[in-house]
């Protein structure tokens, strides 16, 4: 018994983990501290060679520290919560309610496309699972909504952040699936092999998310007709209602915002850090402009400043601003010294926009939440790479390897199995931990079987997704029973989500079906 054990350490390392991640210890001291000690064994055994731990400090320089695409993530995190703070949520709800309050299933709808613009914003699930849930539960309720439309409709509209870019589950996703396509082809003996972007994944997700978006806002619309008490229409004599200025200046902002931040990935003028940081600065503008007082005049500056930070974006695709360099030619000089001009009013714009927030003490709160969350990112991160190394360091990537391929599943079944494996995990374990965990140890051998690595980097996010939504241990049900009023119970939340579980689940069938849904965008964009 004791050989078996000491032969199959890879096994036994990954499943005592499993279990020490359910008993809720922190999840990066716990993979750092079971891979130290089973590295203590694997040394005693012989089974771990101990030169492996020398090169650790190395391979977090290497694969953390000069990874410039995770940049992206604390200031795409400062983005979600600069809007999430600044009650842009809610302004939208409240608008869009009105828009669609007047016809049955309208505040679903609302619900739904406010989740999306949300989930393209702020990319948090968790943030915006209980912003819709403090928001629109209790006016869907007080409308005469059955409780389980209601919570099943803010549910599933919440875990959109994990599928409709911008989002940080696509980002760590995205970062991961590169360097396991990067693995997969060195393994075939390709070393000039090819590589894959953040921007890929957010282009095969897009297509993807929006589909899930027309489908939920279907069963909404689809329910409001069989069952008109469960979705009733707010009557027209309460003076609901809004006009297309109204609409336009609210939805204006934020559209531009996630316009201009995907369209400069997607367009190949900014890379994902790039448009990160723009996303931050814009919603520091955005946050400023909506919360200064009426008649301030900072609000000319602020404008000003997010015109200029756009008229300089679209000067860089004119003209090379580079400076420093040898010669230039009169219209690039003039194009540097007008680059120059626009980025000091867009900085007199930021000011001001920070001018306005100080007082709120706004900024300081973004500031702690956005530290808060990147510090738990990069930390797991480093306690998964540990991990990592040392299950490789143990044979697990071989065992894996061996199994999957040589078990007889074929391709399908080997997809179907580690599908079947995260969603399983998705109950217990954040999307984070399942990313660097699982993905970086089945993503190569899956790869290597010949799987698109964006259809399969899109297919493991809406997987995960579905594994948030799906009764009885989803993440995104605990999120919405913590705000949920009284006279919710959890059965209800339940019965709610099925039906979008459902959906969830007929969008991975097209979407394996027809890989085109999740590959055929990025093919167009980047002829990849």
């Amino acid at each position: 018994m004791l050989d078996f054990l000491v032969q199959n350490l890879d096994l036994l390392m990954f499943v005592i983990a499993v279990l020490a991640l359910l008993s809720g210890y922190p999840v990066a001291f716990t993979l750092a501290g079971i891979a130290l000690i089973f590295a203590g064994v694997g040394i005693a055994t012989g089974q771990f060679d101990e030169a492996l731990l020398r090169a650790f400090p190395s391979r977090i320089y290497g694969g953390v520290m000069t990874r410039q695409v995770l940049v992206a993530v604390p200031l795409f995190v400062f983005m979600g919560v600069m809007l999430e703070r600044s009650r842009i949520a809610e302004e939208l709800l409240e608008t869009m309610g009105r828009l669609f309050g007047t016809l049955r299933g309208g505040l679903g709808i609302s619900v739904v496309l406010v989740g999306a613009l949300l989930a393209a914003s702020t990319g948090i699930v968790g943030a915006t699972v209980v912003t819709m849930g403090l928001l629109a539960l209790p006016t869907m309720l007080k409308r005469g909504y059955s409780a389980e439309l209601a919570t099943g409709s803010i549910a599933a509209s919440g875990t959109l952040g994990q599928i409709i870019p911008p989002s940080i589950v696509l980002v760590l996703l995205g970062d991961v699936m590169s360097n396991a396509y990067a693995s997969a082809q060195r393994a075939q003996g390709l070393f000039s092999p090819k590589t894959i972007s953040v921007g890929d994944l957010f282009a095969g997700a897009l297509l993807p998310g929006l589909l899930l978006v027309a489908l939920y806002i279907c069963w909404v619309i689809f329910i409001a007709i069989i069952n008109p008490k469960s979705a009733p229409a707010i009557p027209a004599k309460e003076g609901v209602g809004t006009s297309f200025l109204e609409v336009i200046s609210v939805l204006f902002a934020p559209l531009a915002l996630i316009f201009a931040v995907l369209g400069s990935i997607l367009s190949g003028i900014a890379t994902a850090t790039d448009a990160a940081a723009l996303g931050a600065l814009g919603a520091t503008l955005l946050a400023g402009h909506r919360l200064a007082e009426p008649g301030n005049k900072a609000k000319i500056f602020i404008m000003a400043g997010a015109a200029a930070l756009v008229a300089l974006l679209a000067l860089s695709q004119l003209v090379d601003l580079r400076i420093g360099r040898d010669q230039n030619t009169g219209i690039e000089s003039a194009g540097i010294w007008l680059g120059l001009i626009l980025g000091a009013i867009g900085v007199l714009g930021i000011a001001s926009a920070l001018y306005c927030l100080w007082p709120s003490k706004i900024v300081h709160g973004v500031c702690r939440k956005t530290a808060e969350i990147s510090s738990m990112v990069f930390v797991i991160l480093i306690g998964a790479t540990m991990f990592s190394l040392v299950f490789k360091g143990l044979g697990g990537d071989e065992t894996v390897a061996e199994f999957l391929t040589q078990s007889g599943l074929g391709t399908t079944g080997a997809i179907l199995l580690v599908m079947a494996l995260m969603f399983a995990l998705g109950f217990f374990l954040d999307f984070i931990e399942i990313t660097f965990v699982v993905v970086p140890i089945v993503g190569p051998v899956l790869l290597q079987m010949g799987v698109d690595p964006i259809w399969l980097g899109v297919m493991m996010a809406i997987n995960l997704q579905t594994s948030f939504l799906t009764p009885p241990f989803g993440f995104a049900l605990f999120y919405l029973r913590g705000v949920a009023p009284e006279q919710i119970n959890t059965t209800h939340i339940y019965k709610g989500v099925i039906p979008f579980v459902a959906i969830q689940i007929i969008v991975m069938v097209l979407v394996a079906l027809f890989p085109q849904i999740a590959t055929w965008l990025p093919e167009v964009i980047y002829g990849s």
